[in-house]
């Protein structure tokens, strides 16, 4: 079975990531705003980004990661510029310290 992992942009300028196991189900189901929640509110939405994974695990532990990352951390998985991600990953553990 594959698993999807996802970020969907809503109306608002907002991004809201999950994961599923039938991404064009679920992608309809925040579309329509049958899955309540979060996304309801902000109606459209788009999908902007997804990947495939081998487990729900893994699906789930990315999903949670992209949920901590900045605005332009995210902005930057949209645009698939990991050179960018990497360089933000940096900047903050710097400023950790």
């Amino acid at each position: 079975m594959t698993f999807w992992v996802y970020l969907l942009r809503c109306a608002d300028g907002s991004y809201y990531a999950g994961h599923t196991d039938d991404l064009e189900r679920r992608v309809g189901e925040h579309m329509t705003g049958a899955c309540g929640g979060y996304t309801a509110t902000r109606l459209p939405v788009d999908l902007v980004w997804s990947q495939e994974c081998p487990t729900r695990i893994e699906a789930l532990t990315f999903e949670r990661q992209i949920k901590g990352w900045s605005r332009a951390k995210k902005e930057a998985l949209v645009r698939g510029d990991w050179a960018e991600i990497s360089r933000l990953a940096k900047c903050r553990s710097k400023k950790e310290i």
